[in-house]
């Protein structure tokens, strides 16, 4: 059972840490000023989403009076995630456009470089995680059973609900 629930947890935390580079990784620079106004409508910045988020999952849980405190610290941590998420779109954006603005085109990065690079972001991601975690758990304990069933819907990352992404699972 602590199993699922660390690795529900885990999985959320993944998501809501990736979310945000993943979403800067796709964004292109285009030259079809149509095309620039659907990439910076369709890519938003992870903050714009999160209040949303958190008051559905506030409203979903149920969350009672005597468990706010956790919730606050739960929803404070996303909050800061997300801004630093916004930090790091932004950065990216800045770069592109920097990039695009001289003419040329981003430097090819050797396989040692993209490795290292990759080895950076999972690092900053599972300290994300980490942090996560350590207000995810009580929130998490205070809730009721009945609430931690919910939760363990809410919690997941959405492309994770009852199905998974092609492939087969269990297969080595």
């Amino acid at each position: 059972m602590k199993l699922s629930i660390v690795s529900t947890l885990a999985a959320l935390s993944l998501a809501v840490a990736a979310a945000p580079p993943a979403v800067a990784q796709s964004e292109a620079p285009s030259a079809s000023p149509q095309r620039s106004a659907h990439v910076q409508h369709a890519f938003r910045l992870p903050s714009e989403r999160v209040e949303a988020r958190l008051a559905y999952m506030k409203t979903a849980l149920k969350i009672s009076d005597a468990q706010v405190p956790q919730w606050e610290a739960f929803a404070n941590v996303v909050r800061k995630h997300a801004k630093q998420g916004d930090e790091r779109v932004q950065a990216r954006r800045a770069r592109m456009e920097q990039t695009t603005a001289q003419g040329g085109e981003r430097p090819r990065l050797t396989a040692i470089e993209r490795l290292e690079r990759r080895q950076q972001l999972l690092t900053a991601a599972a300290a994300r995680l980490a942090e996560l975690l350590a207000v995810q758990k009580p929130l998490y304990a205070a809730l009721s059973p009945e609430q931690q069933q919910v939760a363990d819907e809410v919690f997941a990352p959405r492309f994770h609900r009852g199905r998974h992404r092609g492939g087969r699972r269990g297969t080595a």
